[in-house]
């Protein structure tokens, strides 16, 4: 495992990037987000229903803004998804809990073939970064994950990396919080190398719309459950896809 990385200050030399950022209420967060997307890249604030001006503030500072109506951090990823045109898109949450720039590398090991998806497993730094119930929660899912996908993964956080069109290929339906795990699950079936690496997690601004609260966190549990109970979905033809590589 790699030491925890640090924002590279070196742009990736193929601009064709899309870095998808689910929003719900983000007004003091966003000129910090921004301001990191690496050069070349487009940001896509997906706005959730925010009510404190952020939609206008993520167009003031240069990105493309989708509106999503239907509530829910999977609707809102998958409608960035959808809007994307670029060959490789990443996630990234929209609270400066990570910085999008430690996605660089990421992009670079999917262009040069090395990984399908690469995943970011959150450091955190400092107190208060990550809630004990959060940190409880997550692993005690990448526990049920492994025992499912036989993947030896440490975190199911949301900075992460693909090929678009491979992810589209994967059918993710689920529009609650089961959205970042059934794109996990679903790329394991189909076979996809996938790879972790530390990246750190700051606390974030304000508070968290998913796991800040035990309730929360119960939910988000229950979502993510009900998608490692899901059949391996196999493809026409009789096989599980996997994605190009070029």
């Amino acid at each position: 495992m790699r030491a925890v990385t640090t924002s590279p200050s070196s742009p990736c030399p193929v601009p064709d990037v899309d870095v998808v950022l689910p929003c719900l209420n983000e007004a003091d967060a966003l000129p910090w987000v921004l301001a990191r997307i690496p050069a070349g890249w487009r940001a896509l604030v997906v706005d959730n229903g925010s009510t404190d001006g952020s939609a206008g503030i993520a167009r003031a500072h240069g990105a493309t803004v989708v509106h999503e109506a239907r509530r829910g951090f999977g609707a809102a990823c998958h409608a960035g998804l959808a809007a994307a045109t670029a060959g490789i898109v990443c996630f990234c949450d929209c609270d400066a809990s990570l910085d999008p720039g430690l996605l660089v590398p990421f992009v670079r090991e999917v262009l040069d073939g090395e990984a399908d998806l690469v995943l970011g497993r959150r450091r955190p730094q400092g107190r208060g970064a990550w809630p004990a119930h959060a940190r409880a929660g997550n692993l005690a899912l990448a526990r049920l994950l492994r025992r499912r996908t036989g993947l030896r993964l440490h975190d199911l956080g949301p900075l992460r990396t693909a090929r678009r069109e491979a992810l589209l290929g994967l059918d993710l339906d689920d529009r609650r919080s089961g959205y970042p795990l059934q794109m996990v699950v679903r790329a394991a079936d189909a076979g996809w190398r996938i790879a972790e690496h530390d990246v750190a997690y700051l606390p974030r601004a304000g508070s968290s719309k998913v796991t800040g609260t035990w309730l929360g966190t119960w939910q988000a549990v229950r979502d993510m459950s009900r998608v490692l109970h899901e059949a391996p979905r196999v493809r026409a033809g009789g096989g599980l896809s996997a994605p190009t590589r070029r």
